[in-house]
């Protein structure tokens, strides 16, 4: 009798990292990563699924999985016109991503301090994407350098804010103290029929030692000095506001996210969900892992704050409920939260492999993610092969 035997199938492996900050977009990630892959285990079945949680990348991730980009007018956060990158999904949802028309990465609307910020802009691209019959809006709040409360938002659909003489107040930080009175009446209407997603990991209220001026304000250029006085400023603006439109949401979880962006979104009814929950809806990752063997997720740098909420956390639980293993390949791992990370990871790997600049890294990252997963499927094809 002649002994046969079944070659084992080719392996599936899902690649789900979000970006690497300053360096390459998670569709370029997943890429480089399922080049590795591929070099290492030629006949494995790749499926990419590049995620984000809310934050930079979030449209680049939603539209990977389909639909139409377009790019709209707005005003960045400076109040300078610039086109700005939205999206339709195919199921008709519009994607507005703060980071791309507030962002701390725009070096024109940082260019002003941020006591004169405004979300005006995330306002304009709302209006036009109504304008052209949008009714289900996904609004990433993460990455804003914004600390209006959303003012600038909600007055670019029609809110007028008014001082004790009946001036017209612009819709910024510095100014929010002198508001009165306001006038709500003059909202688009349609914002009353739309469904709105407010994308974000944060859980932070508006105002306090909690809120997105204590918290979030110094990464924007909020000095210590400043952090009272803008806090006070948005409390007031909050107070008149809940007045005016007789609801209250200023103590709520994700109010300070955005520097209040959360919190104007919250005012107009929005539902407020995790952002990397809703862009794993969106791009099918359950379904990405059914029969799956494995799956690789990353972002630039990771620590315990992924555990809180982060893509690359959430990808984890999702592979975790479909008996898939995971492994962590980030730009860098904190080693301190090495012991809490392997809680949810089989596996965490940083693609540095000796000292070296962040310069130098960030220019190589695509050579350094494919050779870190060509070396971790060798490892990982080795242990599976020992196991038949």
């Amino acid at each position: 009798m002649t002994n046969t035997s079944i070659s084992p199938r080719p392996p599936i492996v899902v690649i789900a990292p979000d970006s690497f900050k300053g360096s390459l977009t998670a569709e370029e990630v997943a890429a480089a990563i399922g080049a590795g892959i591929q070099a290492a285990i030629p006949g494995a079945q790749i499926r990419l699924r590049p995620i984000a949680d809310g934050g930079e990348g979030t449209l680049d991730a939603l539209m990977h999985a389909g639909g139409e980009r377009l790019a709209i007018a707005c005003r960045n956060a400076a109040g300078q016109l610039a086109d700005c990158p939205v999206g339709i999904l195919k199921d008709g949802s519009a994607v507005i991503e703060s980071a791309a028309i507030v962002g701390l990465t725009d070096a024109a609307g940082i260019a002003v301090p941020v006591e004169q910020r405004s979300t005006l802009g995330v306002g304009d691209a709302m209006l036009k994407l109504l304008d052209r019959g949008a009714r289900h809006f996904l609004v990433g709040l993460g990455g804003s350098s914004t600390n209006d409360g959303g003012a600038g938002l909600l007055s670019a659909l029609g809110i007028k804010l008014y001082d004790a003489a009946g001036e017209a107040v612009p819709p910024l930080p510095s100014q929010l103290h002198k508001v009165t009175r306001i006038d709500a009446s003059g909202i688009d209407a349609r914002i009353k029929d739309a469904k709105i997603v407010a994308m974000s990991d944060v859980n932070n209220p508006l105002c306090g030692d909690e809120g997105a001026t204590a918290v979030f304000g110094p990464q924007k250029g909020v000095t210590p000095e400043q952090v009272g006085v803008l806090d006070h400023s948005l409390a007031h603006f909050a107070a008149v506001l809940e007045k005016e439109l007789g609801r209250s949401a200023c103590g709520k979880p994700g109010a300070g996210a955005a520097g209040g962006l959360g919190y104007a979104l919250l005012m107009l009814g929005a539902e407020f969900r995790s952002g990397a929950e809703t862009v794993a809806d969106h791009i099918d990752l359950d379904e990405a892992l059914a029969g799956a063997d494995w799956l690789i997720t990353g972002e630039g740098r990771s620590d315990a704050q992924t555990l809180h909420g982060k893509a690359p956390f959430i990808a984890s639980q999702r592979a975790r409920r479909a008996g898939v293993p995971t492994t962590l390949l980030s730009g860098g791992i904190d080693r301190k939260s090495l012991g809490e990370l392997q809680a949810s990871f089989s596996g965490c790997f940083s693609i540095v492999f000796g000292p070296g600049t962040l310069q130098d890294a960030i220019a190589d990252a695509p050579h350094l993610l494919r050779g870190s997963a060509e070396q971790i499927a060798r490892l990982w094809q080795t242990a599976a092969g020992a196991k038949q």
